[in-house]
């Protein structure tokens, strides 16, 4: 079963620079174009937009890499 979050929910995920944690400020459930790449979303397998607590990156993930704090 995928993990399910919600706008405002705080999360974390591995990146090249280690453990990152952030909050989820966006849900989509259909493809879109973000930093130049199509993302692939549905309804039963959403992507997550995550402002980076510790800067103002946002990062965007398939709820199986995240982790909710």
């Amino acid at each position: 079963m995928e993990k399910k979050f919600r706008t405002g929910d705080r999360v974390s995920w591995n990146s090249e620079a280690g453990r990152v944690s952030g909050t989820i400020s966006k849900i989509h459930t259909s493809d879109f174009t973000y930093k130049g790449y199509i993302h692939h979303a549905s309804k039963d397998d959403p992507q997550y937009e995550i402002k980076s607590d510790k800067s103002d990156h946002i990062a965007a993930h398939k709820g199986a890499a995240l982790t909710k704090f």
